[in-house]
């Protein structure tokens, strides 16, 4: 198959921190409640830069827009436009992590992880699975309309941990192996370097792009030559200190952003 467009899926498995009634009891604890505030609970800034990157590929849209979406049954958020969709999730990740299989060992929390066998199946069944379900689809649908689809799974990270800074403002994680992510992550950082000299890039940091992640399973399913999975990891100290902070980042990113496997670099709507 030939892809003739590069198409675009943004997503953001961990954009809030939202409890479903039916588990709160779960979250009463103090520690709980400071989990849930803290980026344990979510990726604080990972739903505002996931709008703005969205509006950035999204002609002609305002963030009323995309703010007055509600979500389906299952939790997911989506808006779709002709070369680009967002799909995102505001529930927290301590009730179960999107972002992992669902084999994995983490992907219940300490305040699930104790549930019932038939509890956790429908944990996954109501809010991991069809999420999961409905990016994977989405990507599909575009490749199959003879598109290359390019998904940026869009984070954040705390720039310290277990008392390590993190000298890393953006991590671009990919899979080395792929020739297309590994192009594709290269040409947007350069690209960044004239536009931000300032703005520390790198790859795969502060996670690898080959973890356990959605990304990573969707690479099982599509191959290098219509799917390039790349989790965009942005320091969460920008958004805390001052959101027009995150949002200068943000900018830099659509600015530079490149298409066609990194070929050339597009001009999403509002770049200079």
């Amino acid at each position: 198959m030939t892809s003739h467009r590069t198409d675009f899926v943004v997503t953001c498995e961990h954009g809030g921190n939202a409890v479903p009634a039916a588990f709160s009891a779960r979250f009463q604890s103090k520690q709980a409640q400071a989990m849930l505030r803290s980026h344990r609970g979510y990726d604080p800034g990972a739903w505002e830069a996931s709008i703005q990157v969205a509006l950035g590929l999204f002609p002609d849209s305002a963030e009323e827009s995309m703010l007055a979406v509600d979500p389906n049954d299952f939790g997911v958020f989506r808006q779709e436009r002709p070369h680009c969709t967002w799909l995102a999730s505001k529930t927290t990740r301590l009730l179960v992590d999107l972002n992992r299989s669902s084999d994995a060992s983490d992907v219940f929390s300490k305040f699930t992880g104790p549930l019932a066998a038939a509890e956790r199946d429908e944990l996954l069944a109501s809010w991991h699975r069809p999420y999961r379900d409905a990016v994977e689809a989405e990507v599909a649908r575009r490749i199959e309309c003879h598109r290359c689809v390019v998904h940026l799974s869009i984070h954040t990270f705390t720039p310290r941990i277990a008392g390590r800074w993190r000298p890393i403002d953006v991590g671009l994680l990919f899979d080395p192996a792929r020739t297309g992510e590994a192009t594709f992550c290269e040409a947007w950082k350069v690209a960044c370097s004239p536009i931000s000299t300032k703005l520390r890039v790198a790859y795969n940091q502060p996670y690898l792009g080959t973890d356990d992640g959605l990304t990573t399973h969707l690479r099982g399913c599509f191959g290098d030559a219509s799917y390039l999975g790349i989790e965009v990891e942005i320091c969460n100290r920008f958004f805390k200190r001052r959101r027009e902070s995150q949002m200068q980042i943000v900018d830099t990113l659509l600015q530079t952003l490149p298409a066609n496997g990194g070929n050339k670099t597009i001009s999403p709507k509002g770049a200079k």
